[in-house]
C-alpha cells in the first residue's frame, strides 16, 4: 500500500464530487488492494481498462481525480470536505 502519491497539478484533467463511485459493490481487479463492500476500499484496482487507485472508507465524502501522464488513470478517494476540495484543485488547475 502507498502512504502518499504526489501528483502534479498540470496532470490533473478533472476532478469532481462522485459519491456513487464508492457505492457500487465493483471496483476492479485487486492489484493489490483491499475491497471490503460498504466499509473499505482502498489500494490499485483495474476498472474498465484503467488502473485506479482507491481509498474510501465514507462514500459520502468521496472524489474522482482524473489523471493523464501518470501511472493511475483515476484517484479515488475521501476528503473532509468534497465540495471544498474539488473548488480548490479546480482553481489551480
Amino acid at each position: 500500500m502507498k502512504s502518499t502519491l504526489e501528483i502534479p497539478l498540470a496532470h490533473i484533467s478533472g476532478v469532481r464530487v462522485d459519491v456513487e463511485a464508492a457505492r457500487g459493490w465493483w471496483h476492479g481487479i485487486k492489484m493489490p488492494g483491499t475491497n471490503i463492500p460498504g466499509i473499505l476500499t482502498a489500494g490499485t484496482f483495474y476498472q474498465d481498462g484503467k488502473r485506479v487507485f482507491w481509498d474510501v472508507h465514507h462514500p459520502d465524502k468521496t472524489i474522482v481525480i482524473d489523471l493523464h501522464h501518470e501511472k493511475y488513470q483515476q484517484l479515488i478517494v475521501e476528503v473532509a470536505d468534497p465540495d471544498t476540495a474539488v473548488q480548490l484543485i479546480t482553481s489551480q488547475m
